[in-house]
């Protein structure tokens, strides 16, 4: 196959939610320009990344790039494309043969995970989609490349599609775990994105690397009891893009490393990402933040008292899911408290461990379970679920999260409801999630 070019197709707690999930609608759900940060897991530091989203000016089936098509032979066929052989690296187990390849004129509006729209570069010149499949493990996997005019279009490219995995709509879609590569092409990222099914869950492994001209995505789903670890994707996109920068230059140097590192976001500093909250089965719309109000005391148990504890600032973001059919009551809140020293910030969650720990003692309608601790090498904390019995037959119960990184503490709250609420992990995860992204704020 030759030519590749491009052708154009076809209560008071309750009311305050439904006030900011009002107001969320009405956000701009386009990632916009402006991602600096890839914030490193555990809180060592940040990687600037000069990311910026899509550029919703330029229309998306645009043919200007077919009068430039024929002016250059950069991956002009298919023929440095992945193979069967060299798509190996994805899994020993089984063979990995090609079922399809698409030229621009006949790719489809959606190839990959959190992709918003058909080209990254609208104004590019070429893009090439390979699709295999693993006869043993069913496993399949997607190569997309796409062919601008010059370097620095291929780098707007890149961050464009950066910018669609940070702000993913793909509903049902929860970030696991990313890393930033050095080593394969001139920069680039993993992202395994989780989406839970009968029983398992269904992953996404998804690198996005830039080399000169070229920028490529290339997607292996599995399916597995635990996220899978970068280093078969990172193997065979080191082996694609050997292949891609011998024609578009930007060839990487050293050895291919993949790097914890978090997906850069548009939130607020400190702050979750939609695509880090929870999945809720019963929920097919993405997540949406607004800006809450101060936290308060808590729900009964926590007894908060931020000016007591002497924190020096800090500020409430509320999640909520405006398009679906939820009660108003549905959300989750994620306060980010900045402390003078990790000590005090500790501090402060130990407190309120002892206060929802000892809460039945205390609080005679309230019945209490811890639900897990989360611990690394800089995170602490602890979960609990509680329920409060206000009388004729009305039972509240929230889950409760606390945990401390550094000079921050992170608390998260989520309401458990008739038909939707999250499992004990799925919540812990979220808190680890929460105290992770917490290192930016200042």
């Amino acid at each position: 196959m030759a030519g590749s070019h491009r052708a154009p197709r076809g209560g008071g707690r309750a009311a305050a939610r439904e006030a900011r999930r009002q107001k969320a609608r009405k956000r701009n759900q386009t990632i916009a320009a402006g991602i600096a940060v890839v914030v490193l897991v555990g809180g060592g530091g940040v990687a600037a990344l000069n990311a910026f989203g899509g550029d919703d000016a330029a229309d998306p089936k645009s043919g200007a790039s077919d009068d430039k098509s024929a002016t250059t032979t950069v991956l002009a066929e298919d023929k440095a494309l992945l193979d069967g052989a060299t798509a190996k690296p994805l899994g020993a187990t089984g063979a990995w043969t090609i079922t399809k390849t698409a030229d621009g004129s006949s790719a489809p509006e959606r190839s990959f995970v959190c992709q918003s729209q058909r080209f990254a570069d609208p104004a590019g010149l070429r893009t090439w989609v390979r699709t295999f499949q693993n006869s043993a493990t069913k496993d399949t996997a997607v190569q997309y490349v796409e062919v601008s005019n010059d370097k620095a279009a291929a780098g707007k490219a890149y961050n464009t599609i950066l910018g669609w995995l940070s702000a993913c709509a793909t509903p049902q879609v929860r970030l696991a775990s990313s890393y930033v590569t050095t080593g394969v092409g001139e920069r680039g990222v993993i992202a395994v994105f989780g989406q839970p099914s009968a029983g398992k869950t269904k992953y996404k492994t998804i690198s996005v690397t830039v080399a000169g001209q070229a920028t490529m995505v290339l997607e292996h789903d599995s399916s597995a009891g635990t996220p899978p670890k970068p280093g078969p994707v990172l193997a065979a996109a080191t082996a694609g893009l050997k292949r891609i920068c011998a024609q578009s230059g930007g060839c990487g140097t050293g050895a291919p490393v993949a790097k914890p590192a978090l997906l850069p976001t548009t939130e607020a500093p400190g702050f979750m990402a939609p695509v880090d909250l929870p999945v809720l089965s019963q929920i097919d719309k993405p997540w949406v933040s607004s800006e809450g109000t101060k936290t308060g005391s808590g729900t009964g148990c926590e007894k908060i008292d931020l000016k007591k504890a002497k924190a020096t600032k800090s500020a409430t973001l509320t999640y909520v899911t405006p398009e679906a059919k939820v009660p108003t009551e549905f959300g989750l809140d994620d306060t980010v408290a900045k402390f003078a020293t990790a000590a005090a910030a500790k501090s402060f969650v130990e407190q309120i461990r002892k206060n929802v720990d000892g809460c039945e003692k205390n609080v005679s309608n309230a019945e209490v379970k811890s639900t897990g601790t989360v611990s690394t090498s800089l995170i602490k904390g602890e979960s609990w679920r509680a329920s409060y019995d206000t009388g004729g037959g009305k039972t509240f119960t929230y889950r409760i999260g606390i945990a401390s990184s550094g000079t921050q503490a992170v608390y998260v709250l989520f309401p458990v409801l008739k038909g939707l609420d999250i499992s004990d992990t799925a919540f812990n995860e979220t808190l680890t999630r929460a105290a992770e992204r917490s290192a930016t704020y200042k």
